[in-house]
């Protein structure tokens, strides 16, 4: 499962096989993970995190957005 980046103890990736869904990153601190879709940026799934965490963490794809689309689309061979 490839990286996109580590931020402020946030790990953003995507897992290869994903490749025929919608552009989205994962998200995963400590033992909760989460999904965003990145077009438009909306929360998929929430596996455990609490709410402060998961609005840090949505705040944080907001911000890295077009990072983590570009590091999609190369990954998957894509084009936007």
């Amino acid at each position: 499962m490839p990286s996109a980046d580590t931020i402020q103890g946030f790990r953003f990736f995507f897992y290869s096989e994903e490749g025929t869904e919608d552009a989205h990153i994962h998200v995963e601190k400590d033992d909760c993970e989460a999904k965003f879709w990145l077009k438009p940026i909306r929360l998929a799934k929430n596996w455990g995190f609490r709410s402060h965490d998961l609005k840090t963490a949505r705040r944080l794809v907001v911000a890295n957005r077009e990072l983590f689309l570009k590091k999609y689309y190369e990954h998957h061979a894509k084009k936007k």
